[in-house]
């Protein structure tokens, strides 16, 4: 009976499990969920820079420019009007009274044959048009370089919180075992009260932490134009960062010939002699063709008269004399803007050279940076078990331990922060340069990965 009792007993709940499990039907296979979907720099890159306002903004003045372009080429162009009016008149004289109709119409067709002003005022809105486009692209690059700024950033939050909480249960666990000991009388109380004062300060950092994820990932929602709450792809540990082989005189040279922000102030430069050439145009004679021709039937002070038609063919000839001294004022005020724009352009010339110059110094010293901080990550891992042990066998006391942990979790921060530096100065590099492009986000997106952790967040196997 007993058996029996405990057979109808699993029978029952079998049979539940299968109905509960029947009525809540399976996940779909590779659904994707919030936890495991991750983002990379490439994946923001293309979802900025359809919603980057400074650059949606950059292309439309640059837009807008081929406009005015348009425009100013269509006044060197045949200008064609048509014109005509109908007319009801009723005359009262003393021996009659007579209404009539009148028709008029008119066509006529206006083309300049020499106009110098008109002419350098198409060459100056060409050259701002070249200059928007030249000014779009690099407001691109900008804010490329700001969004890698920015992904970094939220990455170097995430990793100083988990810092934070790694290097708080290595130091509790130190805690626990202290207290332990001072229970048994085999520690002292200021170990204690050392111990548990830096618990209480990481717990402060971590509540710091936790805000700081939050602030950079609402830089990055800035940006995108949604919330980004994705897992950010991590560099991968199994790729060597290097520096490009040319040296820096190489890369300075490629950006003065193709910065893109140097290359809008050329072409500022440029639109300024043309609108210098248009106020000089002011004293020379313009020159044009008109062609016309007429029906009409009305006549003197709008009589009806017999219908004629007229074509007329004229030469127009048009020689500025005296204008009250404006002319020659608007061509010195404009060459005093020539003036300020070269000065202008070669002050972004010298910032497109020390910009340069900086970041691949920069980029170089990060290298080095880097195989210092993954030495000094060694050393301070193996010192911070060294002194774990030697704790426990008195060698050491607990302020040495709680040291060596400090300085085994600084040296993490290091080596990250220094690689997210390198890659970021390459980028600025880049952007310097004139060759920051899909293509460059793509290369770097290359040193990224969702599916590992740095090996500077946790200790190697064995430590």
């Amino acid at each position: 009976m007993v058996r029996c009792f405990a057979s109808l007993c699993f029978s029952l709940f079998f049979g539940l499990v299968h109905a509960q499990a029947a009525e809540s039907p399976a996940a779909p296979p590779g659904e994707v969920t919030a936890s495991t979907y991750s983002a990379n720099l490439m994946q923001l890159y293309r979802e900025s820079r359809l919603e980057d306002p400074r650059v949606l903004a950059a292309y439309a003045r640059a837009q807008a420019g081929k406009e005015r372009e348009r425009e100013a080429f269509g006044g060197l162009l045949p200008q064609v009007t048509a014109s005509s009016s109908f007319n009801r008149t009723n005359r009262d004289v003393e021996t009659y009274t007579e209404s009539f109709n009148n028709e008029r119409y008119a066509l006529s067709l206006s083309q300049h044959l020499y106009n110098k002003q008109a002419w350098e005022n198409y060459q100056e809105f060409k050259a701002r048009a070249r200059q928007g486009e030249y000014e779009a692209e690099d407001a691109q690059a900008e804010a490329t370089v700001d969004l890698a700024q920015r992904y970094f950033v939220a990455l170097a939050s995430d990793d100083e919180l988990e810092l934070v909480l790694a290097e708080r249960r290595a130091t509790q666990k130190n805690l626990d075992r202290v207290e332990a000991m001072y229970e048994r009388q085999l520690a002292m109380v200021t170990d204690v009260l050392d111990l548990r004062a830096r618990v209480d300060a990481l717990a402060a950092q971590e509540v710091e932490a936790r805000n700081q994820v939050r602030v950079s990932r609402e830089e990055l929602s800035e940006i995108i134009g949604r919330p980004v709450t994705e897992r950010l792809s991590r560099i991968r540990e199994d790729i060597e960062l290097q520096v490009p082989g040319e040296s820096v005189s190489v890369w300075v040279e490629r950006a003065v010939a193709a910065n893109p922000a140097l290359k809008a102030q050329e072409q500022a430069l440029a639109a300024a002699e043309a609108a210098l050439r248009e106020g000089r145009g002011g004293h020379y004679p313009s020159v044009s063709l008109n062609l016309s021709a007429q029906r009409s039937d009305v006549g003197y002070d709008n009589t009806l008269a017999p219908r004629s038609d007229s074509y007329v063919a004229s030469l127009g000839v048009q020689i500025p004399i005296y204008s009250g001294g404006s002319t020659s004022a608007r061509s010195r005020a404009l060459y005093n803007d020539r003036l300020s724009t070269e000065q202008q352009m070669e002050a972004v010339r010298r910032e497109v050279v020390k910009e340069t110059t900086s970041a691949y110094l920069t980029a170089q010293a990060s290298i080095e940076k880097i195989r210092a901080s993954r030495n000094a990550l060694e050393s301070a891992e193996r010192s911070s078990v060294a002194a774990e042990r030697g704790f426990e066998f008195g060698v050491v006391n607990a302020v040495d331990v709680l040291t060596a942990v400090q300085n085994e979790y600084k040296a993490r921060r290091d080596l990250l922060k220094a690689q997210y530096d390198f890659i970021t100065n390459l980028l600025v590099l880049n952007r310097w340069a004139g060759a920051l492009s899909e293509q460059s986000v793509g290369s770097v997106n290359l040193w990224l990965t969702a599916h590992e952790e740095p090996r500077a967040l946790e200790r190697a196997e064995g430590d």
